[in-house]
């Protein structure tokens, strides 16, 4: 907007144009934006942004402009009243959130305070570990799949035999088989028994 269409929009604000409060509002927006910005701390950012004040004071002004509450003679003087209000609002803003960022305290890693680090496994372990049990039935015949499910709980080898009917031995040796047949299924999918990768 060029200084000319400024000062005639400037009279036209002070006649309570209507039209001329909203070519204003996109003519200094920006420019109190920037005024808000400057003052604002990384913690106040946190509570509001510049938009959230340049907005509260338009809505308060509006009704004034309308009624041709205020007379300015230029756009200079138009802008200086504009930084005022903005920045009696931006101070109201920081006394209301005083308080808040006086107390607040960002967090930090826990390890870095001293708390334990959670044992819950990450999301790519969970994921993992179903692969894994889903090549371990897939390793087996069906009717050893009950006998893993009780392993996988950390039966004891005593309790799953009793529930299984089988015999401790038993139970032991389908439980070394499997072991060792995953083992090898494992030792395949990387390479292990392809001569090429051997040394």
């Amino acid at each position: 907007m060029t200084a000319e269409s400024l000062e005639v929009m400037v009279k036209k604000l002070s006649a309570g144009d209507p039209n001329a409060a909203e070519a204003a509002f996109r003519a200094y927006e920006p420019y109190l934006r920037l005024v808000v910005r400057r003052q604002m701390t990384t913690r106040l950012r946190s509570k509001f942004d510049s938009a959230d004040v340049v907005q509260s004071i338009w809505a308060d002004l509006l009704p004034g402009f309308r009624r041709a509450e205020w007379r300015f003679d230029n756009a200079v003087q138009l802008r200086g009243f504009l930084i005022k209000v903005t920045r009696n609002r931006l101070i109201d803003r920081m006394r209301k959130h005083r308080t808040g960022i006086e107390v607040e305290r960002p967090l930090v890693d826990s390890a870095q305070e001293g708390f334990p680090a959670s044992t819950a496994p990450r999301p790519s372990e969970v994921t993992q570990a179903k692969d894994l049990w889903r090549q371990m039935l897939d390793a087996c015949p069906p009717e050893h799949h009950e006998l893993l499910r009780l392993k996988r709980l950390g039966l004891p080898l005593g309790e799953i035999a009793e529930r299984t009917g089988l015999h401790v031995d038993s139970v032991r040796r389908v439980v070394r088989k499997v072991a060792g047949e995953f083992i090898a299924l494992a030792g395949r999918q990387r390479g292990d028994d392809d001569p090429t990768l051997r040394s």
